[in-house]
Parts: C-alpha cells; sequence; structure tokens
C-alpha cells in the first residue's frame, strides 16, 4: 500500500515510524515532512494546508491512503478535497472536524448526544476556564482560579480570532482517550495522561504539550470509556450528515463524578501518540485504511503489555517563541525513540526549527522502566537553550504495564 503522509511534526515522525513497521506499506510518502521522517519514506515539500497540490501528488504517487496529522488542514477541508476525488483519507471531513474547530460546536453535540462535560457559565468569574473558540495549537485554554488569573486569560484570550467559551472549572485528573472511527464503528486505542503546562509541577503556560504516559492504572478501562463518549458522539455527528472518518481524541477530566469531557480533538493527540502508538500491535496500517473505506467493523488492535513515557523537548523561550538554526546533538539513543517534531538540516547538520524540538520516547516492563529510560536518553541530547519538565510520570515509579 502507498502511504501518503501529511504533516511535519513529531506527532507524523511517530506515525511514520508505527506505519513503517507494518508488512502493508509498499511506499511512505510525507508532505512536508521532516528530517526524521525523511529517514523512512520520501517528503515533498509542500504546505499541509494546500490540498490542490496534495491532491496532484496523491494522483501522481497513485496513493492508496492519505493519513491527515494535523488539525489546521482537517478544519480547513483538505480531506473533503482528497476524498472527492476518490483518494482514501483517514481523518474527517470539515463537518465533522468542527469537533475540534469550534468548542461551542462541540458542546452543542455533546448535549444532542448526552456526553457529561463542563457546564458552561453565562459570565466569567472566578473560578472558571476561558477557552477560545477556534483552533489555538494547545494554547487557548486558561484556567482561572482567581479574579487575577481571569483577568490575565482574558487578556490572552482576546489575542486569538472569534468568540470565547466560559465553563466551570473541573476538579480531578485529566486523561486522553481516542478511538479509530469510520463513521459508525469504533477501535479504541490505549488511554495516556499528557502534562499540558510548560514547568514542573504543572506551572506556567499551557503548551501543545511537554510529556505523556501510557498506561494510566488509576483511569477507567479505554474500551469503557469509548463505548459512553466517543460512540455517542460519532453517531450524533453522523445523524447530522457530518460522518466522523478518522481518530477521535477526548480529553477528559477523571471527577469525583465520573469523567467528563474537556474537549474533543479530530486527530492524534501530540505528544500523546508518541508514547501510544509504542503499545499498539497489530496491523496498525490495515486499521486506518479499513476506517477510510467504511469497514472497521472487523478490525481490533491489541495493545502492548508495555509501558511508554514521552518527554518533550523544547527550545528556551517555548511557548512564547521557537528557535531555528541551533545544532541538535546525541541522538543516537540506543534505548529510547527520539521522534523529530521541529527540526530541520541546514549545512549537513540536524537544526532545531520550532517551539518543540524533539520527542523522546522510551518503553520498559513498567512506568518507572520507561520513564529512567526517557530520561536517559534525554540526558544524551543538547542543543542550546533546550528545556524539558523533569516531572513527565513521576509518581507513578510502582506502576507496571
Amino acid at each position: 500500500m502507498k502511504v501518503l503522509l501529511v504533516g511535519s511534526g513529531g506527532r507524523e515522525h511517530a506515525l511514520a515510524w508505527r506505519l513503517s513497521r507494518c508488512e502493508g506499506l509498499e511506499e511512505l510518502h510525507a508532505a512536508p515532512g521532516n528530517p526524521g521522517i525523511a529517514a523512512l519514506g520520501h517528503c515533498h515539500p509542500m504546505r499541509a494546508e494546500d490540498g490542490e497540490a496534495l491532491l496532484a501528488l496523491a494522483r501522481s504517487l497513485e496513493i492508496d491512503l492519505a493519513v491527515i496529522g494535523p488539525e489546521a488542514p482537517l478544519v480547513a477541508g483538505v480531506a473533503d478535497e482528497l476524498r472527492h476525488a476518490g483518494v482514501a483519507v483517514f481523518g474527517p471531513g470539515a463537518a465533522a472536524a468542527r469537533i475540534e474547530g469550534s468548542k461551542a460546536f462541540a458542546k452543542d453535540v455533546m448535549r444532542a448526544a448526552g456526553v457529561p462535560t463542563a457546564e458552561p457559565m453565562t459570565m466569567a468569574r472566578p473560578p472558571c476556564v476561558v477557552k477560545v473558540d477556534g483552533l489555538a495549537a494547545g494554547k487557548g485554554v486558561f484556567v482561572c482560579r482567581t479574579q487575577a488569573e481571569l483577568d490575565a486569560g482574558l487578556r490572552a484570550a482576546a489575542s486569538f480570532r472569534g468568540p470565547l467559551v466560559i465553563e466551570e472549572l473541573l476538579e480531578g485528573e485529566e486523561l486522553s482517550v481516542f478511538a479509530l472511527s469510520d463513521g459508525t464503528d469504533v477501535v479504541p486505542l490505549p488511554e495516556a495522561r499528557d502534562y499540558s503546562r510548560v514547568g514542573d509541577g504543572d506551572t506556567g503556560p499551557n503548551t501543545g504539550g511537554m510529556g505523556s504516559y501510557t498506561p494510566v492504572h488509576d483511569a477507567p478501562d479505554p474500551r469503557d470509556l469509548v463505548d459512553a463518549i466517543h460512540k455517542p458522539v460519532i453517531e450524533e455527528l453522523a445523524r447530522r450528515g457530518a460522518p466522523f472518518v478518522g481518530c477521535l481524541y477526548a480529553g477528559l477530566m477523571l471527577t469525583a463524578n465520573g469523567p467528563r469531557v474537556l474537549e474533543f480533538n479530530c486527530r492524534f493527540g501530540d505528544p500523546e501518540t508518541q508514547a501510544i502508538l509504542a503499545r499498539v500491535d497489530g496491523d496498525f496500517l490495515g486499521a486506518l485504511h479499513a476506517a477510510a473505506s467504511g469497514d472497521l467493523g472487523r478490525v481490533s488492535l491489541p495493545f502492548a503489555e508495555v509501558a511508554a513515557v514521552t518527554v518533550v523537548l523544547a527550545a528556551g523561550s517555548y511557548p512564547e517563541r521557537g528557535d531555528s538554526g541551533t545544532p541538535i546533538e546525541g541522538l543516537d539513543a540506543p534505548d529510547a525513540l527520539v521522534f523529530q517534531a521541529g527540526t530541520a538540516v541546514h549545512g549537513g547538520r540536524l537544526v532545531t526549527n520550532g517551539g518543540r524540538i524533539l520527542d523522546v520516547t522510551a518503553t520498559g516492563p513498567s512506568v518507572a522502566d520507561a520513564r529512567e529510560r526517557a530520561y536517559a536518553a534525554v540526558e544524551r541530547i543538547s542543543f542550546a537553550g533546550m528545556r524539558f519538565r523533569s516531572d513527565i510520570a513521576a509518581g507513578v515509579e510502582a506502576v507496571s504495564a
């Protein structure tokens, strides 16, 4: 099977790595890809949002399956453009991708589907959560426990375009749960816990994600969560004429009153995917193709009995600014996978080219073992200004897979 992977980040590198291990893969192409993906397939320099160019590329390469990684091209309707031209696509059309593209739309879908979520508030007062309605690259959510935090959150949110959503502040542990969907049937993937704030102890501003781990043993079975949360939402989207074909990602809060949905995303999460794919067994490529073909009902993907931990290495000024052109050293970690998220090659050397630069992922028989191996690999890597959290998966040392 010839596959076109759309995107250029660490999530896409992880997808490329997992797809490259599938027996059914004949050729792997990426647009635009990155230097890490280039080691696994062929990269083509074009924008992920350029549906016309992607369609021309897919036709010229006789692509059997397009896999769209990032949310922006999905919300923009790139999957529709490819699908309407006869290309099999793993990724929702624009109508279904609104589940991420508009938080107000997602709230309406959840109400209709009977899925529990945070209650909306008619006015902003602490404690509350302020959310940018549209896409914000993981940086549009502001948790406000005090009036000062609310004032700062409203100022920060005003820098994004579009309306705001104000809702109650839920307390508990967060959980990420993914499911593959063909518009009707669903296949759950392993659960993960991610770390969205930039600093140790969950301090500082929200980011696109600073690390993750799986499994999460204090969490409900992901199969049960998918039945209760993902399936009703997918059924409601289908009822509205917007079948969801792709990966539906639910960000949950495990409250004292049960799981509540914080948000839905229309694609694989980043950096949870990097850890989760280390645990996915079976024919992953076949499952994505089955979802794109409306034939997921007979597919199952077992979870490997291992743990995985991902640590994100970011630029020194992230999330305010990224970095470019700084040489990177030490990627030859023997006991870890190093997925490239924001890199480039200049003068034959690998250099920084973004905010989140690398995603270091390691596996082991327990979360503690995986964590130790991941941080051992982190210590081998260096670039000027490198920052990372030192507490990813801390406190779960006794957890085994």
